[in-house]
C-alpha cells in the first residue's frame, strides 16, 4: 500500500507518517509511507493524509493552486483521504482565521473561532484530552472504539454549519464540536490522531483498511 503524507510546509508531517507506519504494522498491512508533494506520487497513492498545525490561512497558502488541483483529481478518482486537525478544516468551504480563506470545498460549512467555548468561560485553545461522542457502528473509522474514548485536541477554531450527514463523531467544549467528519472517500479528524495513542492508532488503522 502506498501511503502519502502531503508535504505542504505544514507541521506534524513526520509524526503523522510514523503513526501511519505503526498503525499499518499493528494491522498487518504492508505499507510504504512517504512524505512528499510530488504530483505523480499523490496521484498514484492508495491513501492520502493531510496533517495540519497552525492557522487555516497559512495551511491553505501552503497547498497552493497546483497541490489543490492534484488533491482534487486524486480524491475525485476515489483515493481515500484523511485530514488531521487543520487538514480536516481545509475540507470545508472557507475559514475565517486571519480573514476569509477558501477551503477545498469538499464538505459544507466554515471554520470560525469557538466563541461558544469562550462564552462558557472555557479556555482557548481547546487543548488536551476530550471524549468522543458517536453512534457505534455508524462509520468504519470508529470500528473498535466505544463512545467516551478520548482524542487529543489542540485548536481554537472549529467547523460550524456543517451537514449532519457528514458528522461521524463530536466532542463537547462549550458546545458540540465536530470531531470526525466523512463524505464519500474523504474524511477528517479535528483531534490529532497521531497524538491520541491507542485511539488514534485504531482510527488510522481503520483508515488504511477503508474502502469506498
Amino acid at each position: 500500500m502506498r501511503v502519502v503524507v502531503i508535504d505542504y510546509n505544514g507541521g506534524n508531517l513526520a509524526s503523522a507518517a510514523q503513526a501511519a507506519r505503526k498503525a499499518a504494522s499493528l494491522s498487518d498491512i504492508s505499507a510504504d509511507v512517504t512524505i512528499t508533494r510530488d504530483a505523480d506520487a499523490i496521484l498514484n497513492a492508495d491513501r492520502l493524509i493531510l496533517p495540519g498545525q497552525g492557522a487555516f490561512a497559512d495551511c491553505a497558502a501552503g497547498l497552493g493552486a497546483d497541490l489543490r488541483s492534484t488533491l482534487e483529481t486524486a480524491t475525485a478518482n476515489g483515493t481515500p483521504f484523511l485530514g488531521i486537525c487543520v487538514g480536516m478544516q481545509l475540507m470545508c468551504e472557507y475559514g475565517l482565521e486571519h480573514g476569509r480563506t477558501e477551503g477545498l470545498g469538499w464538505i459544507p460549512g466554515h471554520i470560525r473561532r469557538m466563541d461558544e467555548a469562550a462564552d462558557a468561560g472555557l479556555r482557548l485553545p481547546h487543548m488536551g484530552w476530550n471524549t468522543l461522542d458517536f453512534e457505534p457502528g455508524a462509520h468504519l473509522l470508529t470500528k473498535g472504539l466505544t463512545p467516551g474514548m478520548h482524542g487529543y485536541f489542540v485548536h481554537s477554531y472549529a467547523l460550524h454549519d456543517g451537514a449532519a450527514d457528514d458528522l461521524v463523531a463530536s466532542a463537547n467544549y462549550g458546545a458540540q464540536v465536530p470531531a470526525i467528519v466523512a463524505r464519500g472517500n474523504r474524511c477528517g479528524t479535528q483531534f490529532h490522531v497521531e497524538k491520541s495513542q491507542s485511539v488514534g492508532l485504531t482510527i488510522m488503522g481503520n483508515f488504511l483498511r477503508w474502502e469506498k
